[in-house]
This record gives C-alpha cells, sequence and structure tokens, in this order.
C-alpha cells in the first residue's frame, strides 16, 4: 500500500474505484486499522459511483508511530481538563483532523465526501468546521460530539471494553472477538468474519500504545458540540439504537446541532457495521452526496 508524506509524518492508504467518481474518505475509530472497513462496505460505494480512500491514522496500522511519545497519563490529563487548562499532549484530535486533509492534498483532491466512523466522526466532524471548503457532504457512523453531559454508555460494557487487552496473539484474538459481540446490538454476530479480521489486524500491526495516545488526543479540543453548529455540508448521522459505547443520545445531539442534519436511527444496530446494515448505510450516503 502506498504511504502519503503529511504533516511531517507518513500515513498509510488504499484507494479503490475510479479516481474520477466521486472521492469519499473514510476515517476509521479509536486505535483502528484501514482494514476495518468491511469489504462489501467499500464494494457497495464503489458500486454507488465513489472513489473510496482509506487510511491508517497516525499512531495506528502502518502510519507513523509515537513511540517517543511514550504513553500518556491519562488522569493527569483529565485533571488538567477539570481545572480548564489545556493538557500537554503528543497530538491532538485537530492533528488527526490535519493527517486527513494533507491527505486529501497528497492525492490532489480539494473537496470530497467524509465519512468518519466512532472517533473517526469526531474527526470528520473538526475537519467539517475547520476546513469547510473541502467537506461536499458529512457522513457521521456511530459518533459523538465529546459533550460530558451527554448520558454514558453501558457501564459493564465499558469495563469490559476497555480493560487491559493481552499480547499474545491467540489470546488477543479471542478477547477482541468477546468485545465485539459486546457491542454488536442485536443481529445475528457472525462471528468467523469477526475472528478473520482481528487475525489480519493483529498480524498486521499489533501496537495497543497508539490506542492510549489516540484516546488522550480526545481532550483537544474536547466538547465540540458548541462549534459544530457552523458546519454547512450536507449531513448525515447514523446511529445504532442499541449502541452500548455511544449512547443513542449522542447521535441525535449531533443531528440537533448541525443545521440541516438527517437523523438515520437503525433497530438492532450496536456499535459495529453487520452486514445486514450495509445497504441500507451505503443507500443514505448516495443520497446525502447528492445534496449538494
Amino acid at each position: 500500500m502506498p504511504k502519503a508524506k503529511v504533516n511531517l509524518i507518513e500515513i498509510e492508504y488504499e484507494t479503490l474505484g475510479n479516481p474520477e467518481s466521486k472521492p469519499i474518505l473514510l476515517i476509521v475509530g479509536l486505535g483502528s486499522q484501514l482494514i476495518s472497513w468491511p469489504d462489501e462496505f467499500c464494494k457497495k460505494l464503489v458500486d454507488n459511483d465513489f472513489f473510496v480512500i482509506m487510511f491508517d491514522n497516525r499512531d495506528a496500522g502502518l502510519s507513523t508511530k509515537f513511540d517517543n511519545a511514550g504513553v500518556p497519563d491519562m488522569m493527569e490529563i483529565a485533571n488538567a481538563y477539570t481545572r480548564g487548562e489545556k493538557p500537554n499532549l503528543p497530538y491532538t484530535l485537530e492533528d488527526m483532523a490535519d493527517d486527513a486533509i494533507g491527505l486529501l492534498n497528497a492525492l490532489n483532491i480539494d473537496k470530497a465526501h467524509i465519512c468518519g466512523a466512532s472517533l473517526g466522526g469526531l474527526i470528520a466532524q473538526i475537519i467539517a468546521y475547520m476546513y469547510p471548503s473541502y467537506v461536499l457532504s458529512l457522513n457521521l457512523i456511530m459518533s459523538t460530539t465529546g459533550n460530558p453531559s451527554l448520558p454514558q454508555g453501558n457501564p459493564e460494557v465499558l469495563a469490559q471494553f476497555f480493560a487491559p487487552i493481552p499480547s499474545e496473539r491467540e489470546a488477543y484474538i479471542e478477547e477482541m472477538v468477546k468485545r465485539d459481540r459486546l457491542i454488536y446490538g442485536n443481529f445475528d454476530f457472525e462471528e468467523n468474519r469477526v475472528r478473520e479480521y482481528r487475525t489480519n489486524e493483529y498480524d498486521r500491526c499489533y501496537y495497543p500504545e497508539g490506542i492510549v495516545r489516540q484516546m488522550a488526543a480526545t481532550a483537544v479540543p474536547g466538547n465540540i458540540q458548541p462549534k459544530i453548529s457552523a458546519i454547512k455540508a450536507p449531513t448525515l448521522v447514523i446511529h445504532g439504537k442499541e449502541d452500548p459505547l455511544h449512547n443513542i443520545e449522542a447521535g441525535k445531539e449531533i443531528a440537533s446541532t448541525i443545521p440541516g442534519a438527517e437523523l438515520i436511527i437503525l433497530d438492532g444496530m450496536g456499535h459495529s457495521l453487520p452486514r445486514d446494515i450495509l445497504e441500507k448505510i451505503v443507500s443514505a450516503i448516495n443520497v446525502n452526496s447528492n445534496k449538494i
């Protein structure tokens, strides 16, 4: 896969489809790699005349790692945030948004449809208000604004989901499959597909340190809810009714804050992209892309 030199680092990316088609930039969630986008999802986008651009965020996959930054002190970051101070971080979500724009520039794309899932949705929102001229449409899947007043996710699931991860290959795969089952929602759990993905993910790049630094990056800009009302791009918000990580109210808040945003709540959907809902999501993204 190719790499782009962006903001003094390297971003690993992959493209699918005809470069003359509608460009859509897919932004993955916390600690995820570009291979986390289901193949069927990407193929359906290509079939709907999109040129798909996927990439590894910094500190994940095959993009540049920030090893020298060490592991952030999450308690000190939280305390600084509580005091109203700007914490000392290796990088911020705004830096990660800059990376995405840098990748578009490297590909000579001056406007694109932007689609982010979970943490990637936060980054996508930041792109939309920091770099509005680049955004043809905005598509946010199972995301949030980081507003601390929102209802929290399921505490039991959160406790298990953010527990320490085993480093040994087979133990890691088993544990992640177990966690994926917890957040899958009410659809039939596709264990074989999930296991294959987690195996490929581990073999491609096992790097838990980056997850902590990406999580720390959410402290800046923190709660972006007051900022997203400035977004003008046609916006689609897709959220699972059964999402145990980002409560459904997170999706509702985004849709009610961005002028003209459309909200689609999917029954049975958790914090995942099961095969059963891919066609519906791609169809909605395609409709949103035609609003420009």
